[in-house]
């Protein structure tokens, strides 16, 4: 199975990676939402992001942290060492693309919401 950080998780139903949170868990994925807001979406608690939880056998980031937030949180996503990083519309970010297909990580730029829906996940 498809063990799913939401980076960038939120417990505001308005935002695309509620969403994506909801869909997955109702896919029969399990998640880890990680964010810097507090709260709980599609039933897990949001780990804080500012205090990097250690993670195991993540086997892809979905993205929803816009490209001018990121850096700040690059060597903790590559320290992740997840098999792929979704890109999510509005999180494209060559620096980071770049690093982590360096580190032999799949890059995505895509809809998690949309591979859900079209089953290509």
């Amino acid at each position: 199975m498809k063990k799913t950080m939401v980076l960038g998780a939120t417990p505001n139903p308005a935002r695309y990676a509620y969403r994506a949170a909801h869909m997955l868990v109702e896919n029969n994925f399990e998640i880890v939402p990680v964010g810097i807001k507090t709260g709980v979406v599609a039933g897990e608690k949001i780990l804080d992001l500012k205090l990097k939880p250690v993670m195991n056998d993540i086997h892809t980031i979905t993205l929803y942290i816009g490209p001018v937030n990121q850096p700040q949180w690059y060597d903790y996503m590559l320290s992740i060492n997840p098999r792929r990083v979704i890109f999510n519309p509005g999180t494209e970010n060559r620096i980071l693309e770049n690093l982590a297909e360096n580190q032999g990580i799949e890059v995505l730029r895509a809809c998690t919401l949309v591979m859900l829906s079209v089953g290509n996940y």
